[in-house]
């Protein structure tokens, strides 16, 4: 019953930034949210209320109204709206830093006109439609002095890496398989959710896919060698139009080989259909690693701030095993209280490296560029091919 109740207690604030503000000298950095989009207030506005070097100062919208109705909501200074709202925003010389939470197809065009106009961008994942397009994005940040970091959020939080630390730290042996998964059953998504649009970078491996590719890239510490398999099943709406085409992944599983015969699993999937027509499936959100000697799990990877637990079963040279349990809100050391979000933590290294100071922990170009390369080959073992390229606007 404990853990039942933990789990309530957490779930009723999941996204819970419970430091309270403190005083400084240093000026807050404004920024302008890019579109009124449902995870703004979870992942940048609610974190920011915590931080006093962050003022969210601007949003924009295609619609005035909304953006109004945004800004009024949350506490926002400005509203831009229409056609022109975004460039409105990003003209705007009070808007410092970018928050970019658009459709995946929108993230090169929008974070491009960003960049030129002077500011840092925080991009949510993933990072754009292509790898080619993702090298672009950091060369001009690099050439004008600028920040950009893709919104990995999940890596910032203590769990996680405390799930890299038992893995490194040599207790279970060597490392011999690595299996991530993000599935979600049938009905959270509607028919027409934007991650079911082509046109839009939409797909279960983009969406989701990018996490777990993620995620086992970074617990591997390497990169894959190749792509053993991959296999997906397609999204179809409800009442397909007759010319409907069938490039958008619902699902996607890849099998990969990565340096030292170690090997890899990831599983992603929108839309998990209902065990015998009417029974929902549980949320697959888990992190497995094998290795000569136990195993260790950390469920809920994604989001552990809400609840998680870390799994570690050691067996010894007589082939007994021991199992434990671990819970992690927070870094070692740090004051009783502060369990941040994976978006507050986030939201600190972001702003330390504005600020010129060296963040916890950080998600590199290199990192960004290798995880949108090996969707796309993998979208291609799929025969789906690579989403498409973005189209920019002038």
């Amino acid at each position: 019953m404990a853990w039942f109740l933990d789990f309530v207690k957490r779930v009723s604030t999941p996204f819970n930034s419970s430091a309270a503000p403190v005083t400084t000298e240093s000026q807050p950095i404004k920024f302008g949210i890019l579109g009124a989009a449902a995870i703004a207030p979870p992942a940048l506005i609610s974190p920011a209320s915590t931080h006093p070097e962050v003022q969210v100062y601007a949003v924009a919208a295609r619609d005035q109204k909304r953006a109004e109705a945004f800004a009024k909501k949350y506490g926002i200074e400005k509203a831009y709206g229409g056609s022109t709202g975004y460039q409105q925003l990003l003209d705007d010389p009070e808007v410092e830093a970018v928050y970019n939470p658009l459709p995946n197809g929108l993230h090169y065009e929008w974070t491009m006109k960003a960049l030129a106009a002077g500011k840092h961008v925080l991009l949510e994942k993933p990072a754009a439609s292509t790898a080619e397009e993702t090298r672009e994005m950091f060369k001009l940040a690099e050439s004008k002095g600028l920040i950009l970091m893709e919104a990995f959020h999940y890596r910032f939080h203590p769990a996680v890496q405390r799930l890299k630390a038992i893995v490194d730290g040599g207790e279970l042996g060597a490392v011999k398989h690595i299996s991530t998964s993000l599935a979600i059953p049938k009905g959270i998504m509607g028919p027409g959710d934007i991650r079911y649009k082509y046109e839009l970078g939409g797909g279960a491996l983009m969406d989701m896919g990018c996490y777990t590719l993620s995620c086992l890239r970074y617990l591997s510490s390497s990169e894959p060698i190749s792509i053993e398999s991959a296999t997906h099943e397609v999204y179809v709406p409800p009442s397909p139009p007759s010319d409907y085409v069938r490039n958008v992944d619902r699902r996607t599983v890849a099998e990969l080989l990565l340096p030292k015969g170690v090997t890899g699993t990831i599983t992603c999937d929108l839309a998990m259909p209902p065990t015998l027509g009417v029974i929902p499936k549980i949320p697959q959100i888990s992190a497995v690693v094998k290795c000569e000697n136990g195993e260790v799990e950390l469920f809920n990877f994604v989001a552990p701030a809400m609840y998680h637990w870390l799994k570690v079963k050691v067996v010894d040279g007589n082939g007994k095993a021991k199992t434990r349990t671990e819970k992690v809100y927070k870094f070692e050391g740090e004051e009783k209280g502060k369990e941040w979000s994976t978006y507050r933590y986030q939201l600190e290294a972001f702003v330390d490296q504005l600020k010129g100071r060296t963040p916890q922990t950080w998600i590199t170009k290199g990192d960004s560029v290798a995880n949108m390369e090996w969707i796309e080959q993998i979208y291609e073992k799929t025969g789906l091919g690579s989403r498409p390229k973005s189209r920019v606007t002038s």
